[in-house]
């Protein structure tokens, strides 16, 4: 070790026995270092990217990554979206077929190590020669048809299968019900495909006389986890009458079942029992023998008792003692999920029963957290907070902090599906835009979100045009215009007449730029009906009064040749057009035959008036006749039109 020069000049300093202390004490404090090599750290093959993503900033306004970046490929409508993330997903099943079906074309090595999904999935046939190997094989693939063809097979052919494999194959088919599920790899498929189950009513779709059922019967002395799968199957699918009695007969042989079975149990008392003190006596019942045989609970537990309080109307016993069940599980050192915080509001806060502010209280439980989907019922919470903050409550600051929770962290994975997360931006608008400065709302809220994130009904885009003639907001209707356009909205008749009636009754000032917008609006409407394929099955068609609406707006415009095509459609069609349009409408338009100098469309205009029985129409002839100099002929026939002239 060399000294530094600031050593030796204080060697110099000090005496001989003093310098040698000083020394040993350097030395020795200096052996006494030790290098201590941090624990490893396990890194997944995604933590890198992970870490950079944290780098950048989220562009709301961006279309998702799924979809082309391409502005004239992205999705704009609901539509749109799941048709372009669809036809990708069948993309991916054409070519799993191929490779199914032409696994000889895939024997090459993709990769080494080798990947194993990049592997044709082994087929079998009854004439396969099958081991409890392949059966195991199958089970752990979640291959549900080849496992029930593998177990047929070892089962004819007297083959032995151990009992650990027959309870794995029966927990697998009490678990899907006997039915293929879908692959992981179809992502999109899942998420879409979710709408229809949330819809879905609860009602008994287990699979009776099944594979699952044959191989209960088939084992002599069952086990516990044996029950216990079977009644955990028969719960998830409604079952319950069967699953009951297994229940009693595993109490009758003196077997401990699992909580899971428990806890799909606790999930079904409403079908067990009719009146609410008999489901909650049972579910006491359940819970005393699950602590009599030493069963620990579980989140699965809690959530199925919530469940179960959920379902015995809005109460006040109910709502006690779901906040009774909860500070009793955190005494077992079980903290609540969001999916249990999604009970208790759906306990407090029903359709016609009082006002309850419980989402208040929740809130600082939950918030500023990054939730895990720990329950499958934890996917409910978001939407249900949602609905309640605006149809509930109406309270947009409650929303706001519901809505700033979605997005911390990664708690937007918990949205659920593409049904629920169009009921909650559905909610979300609802409630902020009748609640906020509407300037505020499209800058903040509607600019954001749509339409890469969310894409308003037919429902909320006509509360968005109420505000806009509400608050005179006239100049983002181009914009929703446009919007409509591109959500396929002009096909729907409350929305048409909303926005005829703020582009007519907002008279914008002379030499206002607006004339000449709201006149393309009108035009581009019409045309777009007018377009319309005979074969369309709702094809929609304005009516005389929304014409007259449109003509309006062209003569507000000066545009007296696209109000003469108007006038032609409401005379030549009138047996077929639905009403007839304002007489303002036809006065402004013979106004403008005069300034243009046009007698015969004059002419053509009072006749149509009097055909449809206007009383003004004497007045209008009056006029024409003082304001133009006519021919004879057409003298004549506006005498003939109405009578003689003075």
């Amino acid at each position: 070790m060399l000294i530094s020069p600031i050593i030796l000049k204080r060697y110099n300093r000090l005496n001989n026995t003093s310098a040698i202390t000083f020394l040993q004490k350097l030395f020795s404090s200096q052996a006494e270092e030790k290098i201590e090599i941090p624990k490893r750290i396990h890194r997944g093959p995604t933590d890198i990217l992970r870490a950079l993503e944290t780098t950048i900033s989220q562009d709301p306004t961006a279309a998702h990554y799924k979809y082309h970046d391409d502005p004239f490929l992205i999705p704009m409508s609901n539509v749109g979206k799941r048709t372009f993330a669809m036809a990708q997903e069948a993309g991916k099943k054409a070519a799993h077929w191929i490779r199914k079906e032409h696994a000889d074309l895939f024997n090459h090595r993709e990769a080494d190590p080798i990947i194993k999904v990049f592997l044709p999935k082994v087929s079998f046939n009854e004439q396969s020669e099958v081991s409890e190997a392949d059966l195991k094989q199958v089970i752990n693939d979640v291959l549900v048809s080849e496992a029930q063809l593998v177990y047929k097979l070892l089962k004819d052919r007297g083959l032995d299968i151990s009992n650990e494999t027959r309870q794995a194959l029966l927990e697998l088919l009490c678990y899907t019900n006997d039915s293929d599920m879908l692959a992981e790899d179809f992502i999109e498929e899942r998420w879409f495909r979710q709408s229809a189950k949330s819809k879905e009513k609860q009602r008994k779709i287990w699979k009776d006389n099944s594979l699952a059922e044959e191989i209960f019967i088939s084992i002599e002395n069952p086990t516990a986890e044996i029950y216990s799968a079977m009644i955990q199957g028969m719960c998830k699918y409604f079952q319950v009458d069967k699953a009951w009695h297994l229940y009693q007969e595993s109490q009758e042989k003196g077997l401990t079942l699992s909580s899971e079975a428990y806890s799909s149990l606790l999930r079904v008392v409403n079908f067990l029992k009719e009146s609410n003190d008999l489901r909650w006596a049972l579910v006491e019942e359940l819970l005393g023998k699950m602590n009599e045989a030493k069963i620990k609970p579980t989140l699965a537990t809690l959530n199925a008792v919530l469940h179960s309080l959920s379902t015995m109307g809005g109460g006040k016993v109910p709502r006690t003692l779901a906040l009774k069940v909860i500070r009793e599980f955190k005494g077992l050192g079980i903290e609540p999920s969001l999916g249990s915080w999604y009970y208790v509001l759906i306990t407090y806060c029903k359709e016609r029963g009082p006002v309850s502010t419980i989402l208040h209280d929740i809130m600082p439980e939950v918030e500023n957290k990054e939730h895990q989907c720990l329950d499958m019922s934890d996917t409910f919470f978001f939407v249900t907070a949602m609905d309640i903050c605006k149809n509930h409550l109406n309270d947009v600051d409650l929303g706001k902090r519901v809505h700033k929770l979605l997005h911390f962290g990664n708690n937007y994975n918990l949205i659920g599906d593409s049904y629920k997360e169009s009921i909650y931006y559905r909610h979300y608008f609802g409630l902020t835009i009748n609640n906020m400065p509407f300037e505020e709302f499209m800058q903040n809220i509607y600019n954001l979100l749509v339409p890469n994130i969310y894409v308003p009904e037919p429902g909320v885009m006509a509360e968005v045009l109420n505000q806009v003639d509400f608050n005179g907001a006239v100049e983002y209707l181009p914009q929703l215009w446009s919007d409509m356009i591109i959500f396929d909205h002009i096909n729907r008749e409350n929305l048409i007449e909303s926005v005829l009636n703020i582009i007519e009754n907002n008279k914008p000032e002379d030499g206002s730029k607006f004339h000449e917008i709201f006149a393309g609006i009108a035009w581009d409407l019409f045309n777009r009906l007018e377009e319309q394929g005979e074969q369309r099955f709702n094809k929609l068609r304005l009516t005389g009064d929304q014409l007259g609406k449109v003509m309006i707006l062209l003569l507000r415009n000066k545009d007296f040749k696209k109000a003469c095509i108007i006038m032609d459609k409401l005379d030549q069609e009138q047996h077929t057009v639905v009403g007839v349009p304002k007489i303002e409408a036809l006065s402004m338009y013979i106004d403008s035959c005069i300034e243009n100098m046009a007698p015969s469309r004059a002419l053509a205009c009072l006749q149509y008036c009097s055909d449809c029985g206007f009383p003004e129409v004497e007045d209008l002839g009056n006029k024409v006749h003082k304001s133009m100099t006519l021919d004879e002929s057409n003298l004549a026939k506006l005498s003939k039109i109405v009578g003689p002239l003075s």
